[in-house]
């Protein structure tokens, strides 16, 4: 048998732009032959697979998997809303979520088996299979020792719960009943599914992220005709006021919450804690909206046309 270089595998990964290590199992199959091993991964789809990988996927779908007091949720992106309605394109979702729950982070469920391969090798079969570049872009999962982790799906897919566009999962730790935590957790989710917090406490906005809104804010002061003359001590309390309500619209638990804008979320929990005799403690949550994050392309075909008119 014909050795497998370095060098040889990085030809075969240029020419293809298929990953090292399936570039190196192809070489393997074909005796180290370069152009048996492109056909080789051509066959596999793979090569087509990797031809569609810098195409924008920022449509799909997200899913949630629920195991008694965890629970998880993954985004599989594709570039068409099209493929999002794919029967085997939602399977896949539903399949990945379930195996989130048992991955320690995102780098682990794509490494995780399934179905005689890893999850990234399904992932990279699903492209070559549905002809669109499809990524499982991420991943999350709660848990709690003691309480409940609620879910909400919005504008979920016909005849599944845990299939959406928008995917919330709230964790709440209490020993009070699981019927009105799940009920509570619910609401929160909802909340959260609407209001789109940036976290759950002021302390965990990051730094950078209050320092931006905070030089936001202070130019705005400074373009304010009230503003104008008064003493530096005004204009601190200006900001002050500001960046208050900028946590007040931000953090989830000062939010006036949803199902009843006169409390706050955090006083809406403790009414809850009331009525079931234990306190209720908001953990954590997570929530994902499909293509949230991801640019996209939009083509101008008539540009494209034009350009093409143009001698070369």
């Amino acid at each position: 048998m014909a050795e497998i270089t370095a060098a040889l595998v990085k030809d075969l990964r240029e020419k293809t732009g298929v990953g090292m290590m399936d570039c190196k199992k192809a070489l393997a199959e074909n005796n180290g032959d370069l152009e048996a091993s492109i056909d080789w991964l051509r066959a596999k789809g793979l090569s087509k697979a990797a031809k569609k990988a810098d195409r924008a996927a920022a449509e799909g779908i997200v899913s949630i998997a629920l195991d008694g007091k965890q629970a998880a949720v993954v985004e599989l992106n594709s570039e068409t809303d099209f493929v999002a309605r794919n029967a085997d394109f939602q399977k896949a979702a539903s399949a990945f979520a379930k195996l989130a729950l048992t991955a320690n982070d995102h780098q682990a469920l794509l490494d995780a088996p399934h179905a005689g391969a890893k999850v990234s090798d399904a992932v990279t079969q699903l492209i070559a299979t549905i002809g669109e570049n499809i990524t499982l872009r991420r991943s999350a999962k709660l848990g709690v020792e003691n309480g409940v982790v609620a879910a909400y799906v919005h504008t979920k897919v016909d005849g599944s719960d845990n299939l959406g566009r928008i995917a919330v999962l709230v964790a709440l730790e209490s020993t009070g009943d699981k019927a009105a935590l799940e009920s509570l957790g619910k609401k929160i989710a909802m909340h959260i599914a609407s209001a789109n917090p940036l976290a759950l406490t002021e302390g965990e906005i990051p730094a950078d992220r209050v320092e931006r809104e905070k030089a936001v804010i202070g130019e705005q002061i400074k373009e304010d005709p009230k503003a104008v003359g008064k003493p530096q001590q005004v204009l601190d309390k200006m900001l002050e006021g500001r960046m208050r309500k900028f946590f007040e619209e931000s953090v989830l638990l000062k939010q006036a919450f949803v199902m009843n804008p006169d409390q706050t979320v955090e006083a809406a929990v403790a009414e809850a804690a009331k009525a079931t005799g234990a306190p209720i403690s908001v953990k954590g949550f997570v929530r994902f909206a499909v293509g949230e994050g991801v640019e996209k392309r939009v083509d101008d075909f008539a540009a494209e046309v034009a350009a093409m008119q143009k001698p070369g």
